[in-house]
């Protein structure tokens, strides 16, 4: 079976422009990938975050829906913690009502914010993560059981279609939770430096229950690809949010992207450690020529048994970040599979 490609979102904010300017260059993005053949485009949460533009992916996935036809469109993730799973289910029901049924729930459970960012947020349920996991797949899927709490509560508008629900992780844990709700499982290794050994997707599949939205287990891959004419050209590219990266590792102030000319220089600013980071983060990502991109992207997905692949890419220049997309794209023959 021939593989998908899918599009992550960070809404990076690109070439030092206003930090608004991030949320088109998504709108923009979302369009062209849906010309070339990307089969999801999921949109991104942080909150107070240098560099990064959205903080509300359910506005963004309205906003992305109503400017592509045919697209898949969802969060990546809309993080619950924060949040009353009801309202979350009933945004995403209109969503899902709103656009034809081609919306997916991304949620996770990082906090997407700093201290006081997560404080401003004002989340005051004492609710665990999974059980809010719990509740909102229920709303959903209009599934709780006759001594659930909320059994009997529905979510408007009636009469769509259950919204189809995935975790975005990076651990065990994510996988297992994933697979006790139905959901579909999105493994994130763009995410930290760590270790994600195959055993977290095979335990997703083993902990599996079918639900109302899937029949058996979905599972994908998240990764950082920046795909150039060559190899040191990509990892050019790759320098400016690895940076950003080392930064955040640090404990440092987070700043905005700054260029691969710029970051050529920081780098011999930083510490022997810093700099060990600095390429630890960089060896995590898929960088290279198309074919080489390729090359890697499908031993990924069948090393972690995928037929979809999410694709990760933070530039400081948005044509960079275009040209990454559209290279990867006509080295996969994405339209081609489409037709």
């Amino acid at each position: 079976m021939s593989l998908k490609l899918s599009v992550l979102d960070q809404s990076p904010v690109h070439d030092n422009k206003e930090p608004k300017t991030g949320l088109h260059d998504t709108i923009e993005l979302a369009r062209l990938s849906e010309k070339l053949g990307y089969y999801r485009y999921w949109c991104a949460e942080h909150h107070d975050t240098p560099g990064y533009a959205s903080a509300t992916p359910e506005i963004m996935v309205g906003a992305v829906a109503s400017s592509t036809s045919k697209i898949r469109v969802g969060s990546g993730g809309v993080m619950l913690n924060h949040y009353s799973p009801y309202k979350v289910a009933e945004q995403f029901n209109t969503l899902n009502a709103l656009y034809e049924n081609r919306i997916d729930l991304g949620i996770g459970r990082a906090s997407g914010a700093n201290f006081l960012s997560a404080r401003a947020l004002h989340n005051q349920s004492n609710d665990s993560y999974a059980n809010k996991a719990y509740d909102l797949t229920n709303f959903l899927n209009d599934s709780f059981k006759e001594d659930d709490y909320f059994y009997g509560v529905g979510v408007s508008p009636k009469g769509v279609e259950s919204t189809p629900v995935y975790l975005l992780g990076s651990s065990e844990g994510s996988s297992i939770l994933a697979g006790q709700l139905g959901a579909g499982f999105c493994l994130a290794l763009f995410i930290g430096t760590h270790d994600r050994p195959t055993i977290i997707m095979d335990n997703y599949r083993k902990s599996f229950k079918a639900s109302k939205t899937f029949s058996k287990p979905k599972p994908m891959i998240a990764v950082a690809c920046i795909c150039a004419e060559t190899k040191e050209k990509a990892q050019s590219i790759a320098s400016s949010h690895t940076y950003w990266k080392v930064q955040a590792f640090t404990g440092k102030q987070r700043e905005a992207l700054h260029s691969p000319q710029k970051v050529k220089k920081l780098y011999e600013e930083l510490s022997y450690e810093d700099k060990i980071y600095f390429h630890e983060t960089m060896d995590t990502m898929v960088l290279g020529t198309p074919k080489e991109c390729k090359e890697k992207i499908e031993k990924l997905a069948d090393e972690y048994k995928v037929e979809e692949v999410m694709v990760v890419n933070v530039t400081y220049s948005f044509e960079d970040r275009k040209n990454s997309y559209e290279l990867l794209a006509n080295e996969f023959n994405l339209n081609k599979k489409d037709k």
